[in-house]
């Protein structure tokens, strides 16, 4: 088992059943310790009005400074729809080799495509997200291997193509970093 710790924090209406189901899949993957918390912000003052989202390197620097510590790895989990500058939204974002990041259900329900709704599947979706952002703090990039969890996410669908692991090239880069870091 890896020394890291990792805190959930969700700022939103995320119910604590999928808050125990996301940190059990957390755990699973990672093979370390994971606790969950509500926080609260003031989301107004992250809303972009003339994009109608929430600027997310606003808020993961919110994270980063008031959240986050040296001796564990934060996500802020929402469920607001984000952007940053360059894209029109995203799923999440981490800090590279960093101590935290952020990630939004939003974007991942069935419905905001025209399907059928799918609470089991928009869950499953979220743990995947979560886990590629905590890979990125952990220092692996973007994958290529069909079905790793670090592949890159342009569109829900890729989310559902990609399984809740890594693949044994990145699980071998994590075990490296993880035997050389005492501390992240």
């Amino acid at each position: 088992m890896n020394p890291c710790k990792i805190t959930l924090i969700s700022f939103g209406q995320i119910e604590k059943p999928n808050l125990e189901i996301i940190a059990r899949d957390v755990k699973r993957e990672l093979q370390v310790q994971v606790e969950y918390k509500e926080g609260f912000i003031d989301m107004s003052q992250f809303f972009d009005p003339s994009r109608s989202q929430y600027d997310a390197d606003q808020l993961i620097h919110l994270i980063d400074t008031e959240y986050a510590s040296d001796t564990t790895k934060t996500i802020g989990l929402f469920t607001v729809d984000l952007f940053i500058e360059i894209l029109t939204f995203i799923y999440g974002q981490a800090f590279l080799n960093g101590r935290s990041g952020i990630a939004s259900s939003f974007r991942l329900n069935n419905e905001r495509y025209g399907m059928n709704r799918n609470d089991r599947l928009t869950l499953k979706r979220f743990s995947k997200e979560i886990i590629h952002e905590l890979g990125h703090t952990f220092g692996l990039i973007h994958c290529h291997t069909p079905g790793c969890v670090m592949m890159s996410s342009t569109y829900v669908e890729d989310i559902d193509l990609k399984s809740h692991q890594f693949c044994s090239n990145c699980k071998n880069e994590l075990e490296m970093i993880f035997i050389n870091n005492v501390k992240f």
